[in-house]
């Protein structure tokens, strides 16, 4: 076991309270065949407290899964908040939808399945209010154009935050062919030659490994 997961493991046992509907939710994705893609405990406190100190209200997610961070997100909003998140997968989508309803939070969650670009254009036809924060951990190679879009359905002080852009070390290696990679790339790229938001990145080590995430908030 490498020592950052070791630490990480410390932090959680510390610092983090999971309870039954966190444990819950990470055991029937598992029972239900999802892969381990979900944020960690400490990351998913981290959202949690984020959302809490920029008391934000509505909240767009990008890449339901099993529910797992939807769950932190939602536990961190007011009773009058609402996180929509956006799952291609029909099958993850409806065990992430059994998850939550474990946890109590379907109130307060609304998944929408289906291509994430084909709803937020809707959403954007729509003119729907514009989210305080938006959560995008998704498809890698279409970072850019989430980012392109979150952009129309943001404000000023809308907090985006950009899961998994380290890709093992290899963001900073533009001959690296994986299109995950390259959608990395351009997602941290577009973000520095924006007018509209002032970023920044942070690299991390712990029980998922090697990543980051980017951060930013629209000026």
């Amino acid at each position: 076991m490498e020592i950052w997961t070791k630490n990480d493991e410390y932090l959680s046992h510390h610092l983090i309270s999971e309870d039954d509907a966190l444990k819950q939710a990470l055991a029937n994705s598992r029972t239900n065949n999802l892969p381990d893609w979900e944020v960690s405990p400490t990351q998913g406190q981290f959202l949690s407290l984020l959302v809490k100190m920029t008391k934000s209200k509505r909240v767009l997610e990008l890449g339901t899964l099993g529910g797992y961070s939807t769950i932190w997100l939602a536990r961190a909003i007011p009773d009058d908040g609402i996180v929509i998140s956006l799952e291609y997968d029909s099958h993850y989508a409806k065990v992430a939808q059994q998850n939550i309803e474990y946890a109590g939070l379907q109130s307060k969650i609304k998944i929408i399945t289906g291509a994430a670009l084909d709803i937020m254009n809707t959403m954007i036809a729509e003119k729907i209010e514009p989210f305080d924060m938006i959560f995008i951990d998704a498809d890698k190679p279409n970072n850019p154009n989430y980012l392109r879009l979150s952009l129309q359905l943001s404000k000023s002080g809308t907090v985006i935050y950009g899961d998994n852009v380290i890709r093992d070390g290899e963001l900073c290696n533009d001959k690296n062919p994986d299109p995950k990679v390259i959608g990395s790339r351009q997602f941290v790229e577009d973000m520095g030659k924006s007018a509209q938001l002032e970023s920044t990145a942070l690299q991390t080590v712990g029980a998922k490994g090697y990543d980051g995430f980017t951060l930013s908030i629209v000026k």
